[in-house]
């Protein structure tokens, strides 16, 4: 008899897949992911590998009860009666080997995730086994027969006992089982996405470090050839070479150059030589923004791409969160396959933070990598920093990961007592990290800095009128920054109806990847036409960080401090004048006009700021720390959850729920109408063409607008009011908001 691991589906054209084929394939694939990711880590990565193939060998080891048989061969429908994963768990803790028992919780979360340590240790059943006693009992009574099905299945080649590991000398284990759980999880749904139709992904391609890096420096000559801006070239090739040639022993470094200095390439540039070094397999970019993405990610393909190969190959883009648990939607998520990945830091640390197998599935892509946390002082929320700093120094040290924190006006967070757990040695004694630039360098960029721009306050808010009739009364062209989504639109539409749609622009997450990307583009193209002046573009803080634009004058709802001086570096910033003028204002918030609750105690500690005229980079750590005191965000909740250290006291679904970057989760909502009638009629677009035409709105919005999931892809929705590309999904948004508070829909 041919046991089966899925059912058919008829309507499409494809036969169920047999057990021993999807199990095979699984080990295989699960065996080779541990392999990979393993090599990188002396002390984890003989275990992980046994651990991985283990897992993806009898992680399905119950579809094989006759019930479950019945259903998957069509007799029947709905769920499988008999709870699969018991079996593959039950079978696995019948072995006190270290790698079985590992393996063993792996299998178990394999849908679910992976649970609360704590819970599963005090539970009154066995450990891993959470069912009735009935369905237990069950399980132990066919176990055998499950067993002999299994050895025939896999044709004898099942596989032999697990070569003994040796006993691990640290109790720190977690990051260690969610690799494990994500080699497993990356075989398991990559060979059921290619069963059902999915064209399978080839291998990898290699990093070449060292022709990439030969690249890379010829791409920077050139610009300095064609560059007309003396000083400013010069400062650049300076911090290029700094950075390309420092050392790379270290495994933590950072780098502060100010606005305009070329540390996309520069850190770039160290990062392939420590790869070099290190024995490196893939580059990570880490950004706080996703329109960031977009021009990062254009200047990655031209200067690291060789001859004759695909620039999309070698670097990919992840503007979004794209990971799905239902199986029909797999095949949308995002995986980190490529040399060079170029993310987001919500993905980045939401994926280090998961339980679950969907988000996890990329992350054993990640160890052996060199990464560069750019714009580190907007990549997290400073609650999160204390545990994220931990997962990244035992990246470093265990996993062989080598990062870089670079920015503008970089806080050294890390050199603060309140970012370490107070019994750690860090919390008496801060690290140092060395720096990519030297002081003197740094210096000398500094001082130009002193005098490009000049940071001003109008202290009385203002309600949307007063602040669009005031903000058009300046010199363009002018750089505007609201705190949420909405704010920004709602200004944008009141400029176009004002002075009419040729004299604004708006750019926010509102408008998908693609149009973001026309936006950005034409903008850029406003910017360098000289006589094109009298126009304001409305954003929200995705441009303050990263885009390489230079307006005349900027002005930026109230933040935080790191927040105005990055949009300063969006001003002035090739240095045409002296004391270009930034300014710091304040909305009266109204149904339209919104406050974000997040910014409440840094707009606080800048305020107190510019009263006592400090605000400049100089003072972005006693910035953050004053915000640290005045919010008192810094608790022990996460740290206490993950137990770093002690293992049996994580509870990892508690980890996973406090270390949130945005608080409010986000669903892709499909905004394209042609690709919506795709997806509707149950038609496969691929993962670039969902990101580059979706948006992500608040989860909160999908009851309330009453959104649709598309039948075939569940946790993918569909937008069915209106969006265009000036205002994105907010121009069908605003007329509902119009209309709820009794307002004259704007047309």
């Amino acid at each position: 008899m041919k046991y089966l691991a899925h059912s058919a589906r008829l309507d499409q054209g494809i036969p169920a897949q047999g057990y021993g084929e999807h199990v095979r394939a699984s080990r295989g694939w699960a065996r080779r992911h541990g392999e990979d990711c393993g090599r990188y880590s002396s002390v984890f990565g003989e275990t992980l590998k046994v651990v991985a193939a283990l897992a993806g060998e009898f992680h399905d080891l119950g579809k094989v009860d006759d019930a479950n048989q019945r259903v998957l061969a069509g007799i029947g429908s709905g769920k499988l009666p008999v709870p699969h994963v018991d079996a593959g768990t039950a079978h696995l803790l019948k072995s006190k080997d270290l790698a079985c028992m590992y393996a063993a919780l792996v299998c178990y979360a394999h849908h679910r995730g992976l649970p609360s340590i704590p819970e599963e240790l005090n539970r009154s059943g066995q450990w891993l086994r959470d069912l009735s006693a009935d369905w237990r009992s069950h399980t132990e009574q066919h176990l055998a027969e499950y067993l002999k099905r299994h050895i025939l299945s896999l044709e004898n080649n099942h596989s032999p006992p697990p070569p003994s590991v040796r006993p691990l000398q640290t109790a720190q284990l977690q990051l260690l089982w969610r690799l494990a759980l994500s080699c497993q999880a990356d075989a398991d749904h990559g060979d059921t996405a290619r069963h059902y139709g999915e064209v399978p992904m080839g291998p990898s391609v290699p990093l070449k470090a060292q022709e990439r890096l030969a690249a890379l420096d010829a791409y920077v000559a050139g610009l300095s050839d064609r560059a007309a801006d003396a000083p400013r070239t010069q400062q650049r090739q300076t911090i290029y070479q700094a950075c390309r040639h420092a050392p790379t022993h270290p495994h933590l470094y950072a780098c502060d150059a100010p606005v305009g200095s070329g540390k996309t390439t520069a850190v770039m540039a160290h990062l392939l030589k420590a790869a070099c070094d290190k024995g490196l397999r893939r580059i990570f970019v880490v950004l706080p923004y996703t329109n960031i993405i977009t021009q990062a990610v254009e200047v990655y393909r031209e200067a690291l791409a060789l001859e004759g190969e695909n620039p999309e190959q070698i670097v990919a883009a992840h503007h979004h969160k794209a990971d799905y648990f239902a199986p029909d939607s797999r095949r949308f998520a995002i995986l980190w396959r490529a040399p060079v990945v170029v993310t987001t830091a919500v993905q980045f640390f939401e994926t280090l933070a998961s339980n679950m197998p969907a988000d996890l599935r990329k992350l054993h892509q990640l160890p052996g990598s060199a990464v560069f946390l750019d714009e580190a002082h907007a990549a997290l929320p400073a609650h999160l920093w204390p545990q994220a700093w931990l997962w990244l120094n035992e990246l470093s040290e265990q996993w062989g990961c080598h990062f870089v924190f670079a920015s503008g006006s970089l806080t050294r967070f890390w050199e603060l007592p309140d970012f370490h757990p107070q019994d750690s040695p860090q919390a008496s004694n801060p690290p140092l990290l060395p720096e990519l630039v030297a002081p003197d360098v740094r210096g000398h960029a500094a001082t130009r800095e002193q005098v490009r721009v000049v940071y001003r306050t109008r202290p009385d808010p203002m309600d949307l009128n007063g602040f669009v009739k005031w903000v058009g009364q300046h010199e363009g062209p002018r750089l505007l920054v609201l705190n949420t989504v909405q704010s920004a639109a709602a200004v944008a539409r009141e400029m176009s109806g004002r002075f009419g749609c040729g004299r604004v622009e708006h750019l926010s997450t509102a408008l998908t990847p693609a149009d973001r990307e026309i936006t950005l583009n034409k903008v850029k193209q406003r910017l360098e036409h000289g006589s094109d002046r009298d126009w304001t573009l409305v954003a929200t803080s995705c441009v303050e960080a990263g885009v390489d634009l230079s307006f005349h004058i900027g002005f930026r709802e109230r933040a935080s401090l790191m927040s105005i001086i990055q949009l300063g570096g969006r001003v002035n910033r090739g240095h045409r004048q002296d004391n270009a003028e930034v300014w710091d204002f304040q909305i009266r918030p109204d149904n339209l006009l919104r406050l974000h609750p997040m910014f409440k105690n840094a707009a606080r500690v800048l305020a107190e700021l510019f009263n006592d005229g400090n605000v400049t980079p100089d003072y972005c750590k006693e910035a953050l720390k004053q915000e640290i005191r005045w919010s008192n965000t810094l608790n022990d909740e996460l740290l206490k959850a993950e137990s770093t250290g002690n293992a049996k006291q994580t509870n990892f679904p508690e980890v996973a729920k406090l270390f949130r970057v945005i608080d409010t989760n986000t669903v892709t909502v499909v905004v394209d109408a042609a690709l919506r009638e795709r997806l509707q009629q149950g038609e496969w677009c691929g993962r670039a063409e969902l990101q580059k035409h979706s948006v992500q709105i608040w989860g909160w919005r999908v009851e309330e607008l009453r959104l649709q999931e598309f039948p075939r892809f569940p946790g993918l929705y569909g937008w069915p009011f209106e969006y265009n590309n000036f205002l994105g999904y907010m121009a069908g948004l605003l007329p509902v908001i119009d209309f709820a508070s009794g307002k004259p829909t704007v047309i």
